[in-house]
């Protein structure tokens, strides 16, 4: 049996009908044109970029269950006192040694020993027990073998809520130790129960941080003193400055002043080559660079702001990520911008439009990286988008090398500190590329998968062995580097300084080339505009030569005209005076008659 329930209603309740109606237009708001806002507007260059489609490919990777090990010490308790002798009692041991040294059996084994320690001694003065033999050939056999790296120890955020690693810096003093920032970038992302603490390691111990920061916000960037390994620089992600000394504690010892701080997150801060060793300068995306002094962080000592215009204003400034300084170059300094651009900039310059030297444009994102070769400070290595570059600064408008682009977006680079040739990427799918220009240039020489997570931060140790990349995950993954990566090879600095002139000496001729095809276009555009002006004067004069002609013509038309009208009365006036003249002649001849 079916159930039927209808639903009954009059068809003028379906809906109001719309009514329309004719009236008069009516307006609602009027925004006149503002020319003073045409000022402010920055134009974002068009770029043409090619997309190649392929298979998508797949990798699997396993990872074994994490070790945890222990360390544990032994004491050892002082021997050899007599049984009647307490060593802990102070009295009682020197009355011993005491009467030791006045037996005669002591002095004598003394002076025998000490015959036999000294000939021990010239002996190891004469041969040198640490020398190490065959080392060109142990060299040789490094070379050969293949390029590798090994994960050594994992550095894990003790947190529940697991933090980005966003900067990471090495112990000066041997690299024993290792500092990382850890941070949450995701604008409004981060709970109120995140940690804001930062963490410095011990490699020795990866299970326990030796040393925790605590920050008043989340840090973003820290950096060691190269002059005073006790102390760090952080830049925070609120925009303040702090500053710690590892001997006072976890808190620092000094902020920078809310109101004379950055309005952006800090993303780079660097110690700048000084006498006193206390002078340091940050970067952010408010535009701003910083100069600090951290005796005195109330106020920063120097400001520049990255307007392209020179003009200093804030509105249209480009927002710092990365930084570069050079200890060889006090006065210069380098900047890496949010919209791909590379700012050169000089410190000692009179007024703030100067400090602004030159720009290098050619990546489509945010540059995070940017680093001087160590070897060879004219060229410089920069990532951003899919692609690293290599550049020189003879030339600005394009890079000299760069790799092929890559599946996924580049977060971080490095130089090798020990080989001109080698430098670091890593990337957002957890991959790190190891390249040696010298051997392949569009190509990494090695590639190893470091975790799942992105990778966003990447540090070398100074002897180039150890490597440290920072993950999304807050793991702090230390790598092994094999001796054929992270040892000068013969001829190498030769080889790459040959590349590098080669490279700029190409790109020079092409730049030259193609600001000649620029110069005759442009002379082509300016001889079409003066022909097309000349074709114009010259229509212009045939239209006044035509208007000319014509006003004649009708002139003498109309003249023609007046004298053909005149002809009649002319020839009626002759033939009168003609009449009058043979009256006259007839008159006068019957007279004489």
């Amino acid at each position: 049996m079916e159930v039927v329930h209808v639903y009954t209603k009059l068809r003028k309740e379906f809906g109001r009908p719309a009514l329309f109606s004719d009236r008069f237009e009516e307006l609602l708001l009027d925004l006149p044109p503002e020319p003073s806002l045409a000022a402010q507007f920055v134009q974002k260059p068009y770029r043409d970029q090619a997309v190649q489609a392929c298979r998508d490919m797949s990798e699997h990777q396993i990872n074994m269950e994490h070790f945890e090990s222990i360390n544990c010490g032994t004491n050892h308790v002082e021997g050899g006192w007599p049984k009647d002798i307490n060593p802990n009692e102070m009295e009682q041991t020197i009355r011993f040694r005491k009467q030791t040294e006045k037996d005669e059996g002591y002095i004598h084994s003394i002076l025998q020993l000490g015959s036999v320690m000294e000939h021990r001694i010239k002996e190891n003065n004469a041969t040198d027990i640490y020398q190490q033999y065959l080392q060109e050939m142990e060299e040789v056999e490094e070379i050969q073998e293949p390029p590798s790296a090994k994960t050594i120890s994992i550095f894990r955020d003790p947190n529940e809520l697991k933090r980005t690693i966003t900067g990471l810096s090495w112990h000066p003093d041997g690299g024993r130790k290792l500092a990382a920032a850890y941070s949450c970038l995701e604008f409004q992302k981060a709970s109120r129960n995140t940690s804001l603490d930062s963490y410095i390691w011990d490699i020795e111990k990866p299970n326990q941080p030796e040393i925790t920061l605590k920050p008043a916000s989340l840090l973003v960037c820290l950096d060691y003193n190269p002059k005073d390994s006790h102390t760090l620089v952080g830049g925070s992600y609120n925009g303040q400055i702090a500053y710690w000394d590892t001997r006072k504690g976890s808190q620092p010892v000094e902020y920078s002043s809310m109101e004379h701080s950055h309005r952006d997150p800090v993303y780079k801060i660097i110690w700048l080559q000084s006498k006193t060793g206390t002078d340091a300068f940050s970067a952010s995306t408010d535009g701003q660079i910083l100069w600090w002094d951290i005796r005195k962080l109330s106020e920063p000592t120097e400001c520049l702001v990255l307007d392209p215009s020179r003009e200093g204003n804030l509105d249209r400034a480009l927002g710092a990520i990365s930084l570069e300084f050079e200890a060889t170059m006090p006065t210069k300094f380098m900047v890496g911008t949010e919209q791909g651009l590379v700012v050169s900039c000089n410190r000692k310059a009179k007024t703030p439009a100067e400090k602004i030297v030159c720009t290098y444009d050619g990546h489509h994102g945010p540059i995070y990286a940017l680093q001087r070769n160590p070897f060879f400070p004219k060229n410089f290595l920069t990532v951003g988008d899919w692609t690293a570059r290599i550049w020189s600064e003879d030339i600005k408008e394009s890079s000299i090398m760069w790799s092929k682009y890559q599946m996924s977006y580049l977060m971080d680079a490095c130089w090798s500190p020990v080989r001109p040739s080698v430098f670091f990427t890593v990337k957002m799918d957890g991959m790190l590329d190891i390249w040696d220009i010298l051997f392949k240039q569009r190509d990494s020489t090695l590639s190893l998968k470091v975790c799942d997570k992105p990778l966003y931060s990447l540090r070398v140790q100074d002897n180039g062995r150890l490597l440290a990349c920072g993950s999304l995950s807050g793991e702090a993954t230390l790598l092994e580097i094999c001796s054929g990566l992270s040892t000068l090879q013969k001829n190498e600095k030769s080889l790459v300084a040959a590349m590098f002139e080669r490279e700029t000496k190409r790109e020079k001729i092409l730049e030259a080339r193609q600001r000649e095809i620029r110069l005759k276009e442009r002379s082509r555009s300016e001889q079409s505009k003066e022909d097309e002006t000349v074709r114009e004067e010259g229509e212009d004069d045939a239209e006044q030569l035509i208007a000319r002609a014509e006003s004649d013509f009708y002139s003498l038309v109309e003249v023609e005209f007046r004298r053909r009208q005149k002809a009649p009365q002319v020839r009626e006036k002759d033939l009168k005076n003609e009449v009058k003249t043979v009256e006259t002649q007839e008159e006068t001849g019957e007279t004489e008659k």
